[in-house]
């Protein structure tokens, strides 16, 4: 349906253990390449990214992987690198979760790794901190004579360096307390530092679209999904995995994150009819960004509704092309 409708890319969560509560929230997730591998193979245009934790598989069979499902979708596989900060899903693999820099110096040797492999030349040695290759080779390489794209989330400085030196595009948490003077302001900070390294990265965001044909019922039906029937305890065993508590963070500004946290795992919550969603997207586009990942409470009932109301409205902004 995404890729009939004109939807440019799929993006999934990489997760291998539920949160709990009374609905145990992304207990039952697919793995996200062959998922990704599923879809090229049944699409025509739509990019399809793979979520991966890079410290629970080896470089080369990643490589490897990437590849085939780039072949799959003749070019259209993206690669969202994952660090990893879920203690309790690296002990199911019985892996290391490092301190923070560590990780991303070891995202960074994985890394290197892969675009080695994907590279032109044969056999490559690599000797680095945590990964040593001896006369690694890889072929076939990526779909003709390009990688694929490479996408990273890192909030931190040090998640942000690293999306910055490595990646295509960073995709940055917005909240609804976020200003779009702050949106801008971070998306230009960004941007330089890439071009100061002689690159250019794209700036996404995610966003969580309730849209109805009037502003009151999408409020009413946001309302009904996310607050009266939102899964707090899962919500809660999310903030306590990354250390927010009522006790670690005050009470006003737990509470705030709580209500962030429920609204899609911090999605930017996107509400109103067709006209206040294009705005709500037009302001964001002005403020720099260069997409936006959405998603829906229920993807068949909502998606088309989005794609027939909302993606006009947004070529007539001269925000896409027909």
């Amino acid at each position: 349906m995404a890729d009939d409708l004109g939807i440019e890319f799929m993006l999934p969560i990489g997760r291998w253990k539920g949160y709990g509560g009374d609905t145990d929230y992304q207990g039952a997730t697919l793995e996200t390449v062959t998922w990704a591998c599923g879809l090229l193979a049944s699409t025509q245009r739509l990019t399809v990214f793979g979520t991966v934790h890079a410290a629970l598989i080896s470089p080369l069979i990643a490589a490897k992987q990437f590849v085939t499902a780039d072949h799959i979708g003749e070019g259209r596989f993206g690669l969202n690198v994952v660090c990893g900060w879920n203690e309790g899903e690296f002990e199911m693999f019985d892996a290391t979760l490092r301190d923070h820099e560590a990780r991303y110096e070891y995202a960074q040797e994985w890394l290197d790794v892969i675009k080695l492999a994907w590279s032109p030349g044969e056999d490559f040695d690599f000797a680095g901190r945590f990964v040593t290759v001896k006369k690694g080779r890889a072929h076939p390489k990526p779909y003709g004579g390009s990688r694929p794209l490479i996408m990273n989330a890192g909030a931190s400085p040090t998640g942000q360096a690293f999306a910055i030196r490595n990646c295509d595009a960073l995709f940055s948490n917005i909240s609804s307390s976020t200003s779009l003077n702050e949106t801008a302001q971070h998306i230009k900070t960004v941007r330089a530092l890439a071009e100061q390294q002689g690159r250019r990265l794209d700036v996404y965001t995610v966003g969580v679209v309730t849209c109805r044909p009037t502003t009151r019922a999408a409020e009413d039906y946001w309302r009904h999904c996310i607050v009266d029937n939102a899964d707090w305890r899962a919500v809660d065993n999310i903030l306590a995995m990354r250390n927010i508590t009522p006790q670690t963070h005050g009470v006003e500004q737990f509470l705030r994150l709580r209500n962030h946290q429920a609204n899609g795992m911090g999605g930017l919550p996107l509400i109103g009819d067709p006209d206040a969603i294009s705005r709500q997207i037009a302001d964001l586009a002005a403020a720099g960004l260069t997409g936006i990942a959405v998603s829906f409470v229920n993807y068949l009932d909502e998606l088309p509704y989005f794609c027939a109301e909302v993606l006009p409205r947004l070529v007539r902004l001269g925000l896409r092309t027909k």
